[in-house]
């Protein structure tokens, strides 16, 4: 049976080139439910989309990176819309959000980026893909004034900052990161909020969890974030999935 379901991977990436489709192909038999793949500019979301038409158990997700930002063309708004329209499977927006590890000089920018991905989800009923990097107060200040549904991928707060997640009704994505030896907060959180609140992540190619950090990451890497957080909350391996896996397919709407 089918349990694991990636909520953040980038199929689309030039990591995957040489053997997309063998890898994407072989997925399903990794157990493997359901993917969303998601966009970090307007290419990438086409991407996306075509993944998404080409895989049954792939769904799309578009949207602009923070990192992105100074390619990102003027009528970006409206270039989106017409990706939520055309794409069938397309379940979110996202990846957005705010980075300020490299630089901290465009933040009024990357807000003005973030808000207005933030208005096309509801404007459209579709959860968010929220990227969160050294940028905890300001996407909190935007999470909180709009209120989207949707989930904080690859969460870095802390325990207090994910309580104020879910009390907005949205999820906390757990990758990679909660199996590094040096990840404390990460695993706070996972042992203190209840599993209905979680929603698995690979971040595909990137944050290999051990013992397969710095290498490239897939879907089917999914079962060491599992296993650890079954471990941090001493609770069955099949409970994880299941309940990450319905936690989802309902953010999502997946069927």
């Amino acid at each position: 049976m089918s349990l694991i379901f990636d909520t953040h991977a980038h199929y689309d990436d030039s990591a995957f080139n040489e053997d997309r489709e063998e890898k994407l192909s072989s997925l399903p038999n990794d157990n493997i439910y359901a993917v969303i793949n998601a966009g970090a500019d307007i290419e990438s979301s086409k991407k996306s989309i075509n993944l998404s038409e080409n895989y049954p158990y792939i769904y799309a997700a578009v949207g602009i990176h923070p990192e992105n930002i100074s390619s990102t063309p003027k009528d970006y708004i409206s270039r989106l819309e017409k990706l939520i329209l055309s794409g069938k499977k397309v379940v979110g927006v996202g990846e957005i959000g705010l980075d300020y590890h490299y630089t901290k000089e465009n933040k009024q920018q990357q807000k003005a980026l973030f808000e207005s991905q933030v208005k096309l989800a509801i404007k459209h009923d579709l959860p968010v893909i929220v990227h969160d990097r050294e940028a905890h107060a300001d996407t909190m200040e935007i999470l909180k004034k709009h209120k989207p549904r949707g989930v904080v991928h690859c969460f870095s707060g802390s325990l207090e900052m994910a309580k104020e997640v879910i009390k907005l009704g949205m999820y906390i994505g757990i990758g990679g990161v909660v199996t590094f030896k040096n990840a404390k907060n990460i695993v706070d959180v996972a042992e203190n909020i209840s599993l209905e609140h979680i929603v698995l992540e690979t971040d595909a190619p990137y944050m290999a969890p051990a013992p397969f950090r710095g290498k490239r990451c897939d879907s089917s890497y999914i079962k060491y974030t599992a296993e650890k957080i079954s471990e941090i909350k001493n609770i069955d391996l099949k409970e994880v999935f299941e309940i990450t896996k319905q936690n989802a397919k309902n953010l999502f709407g997946v069927k």
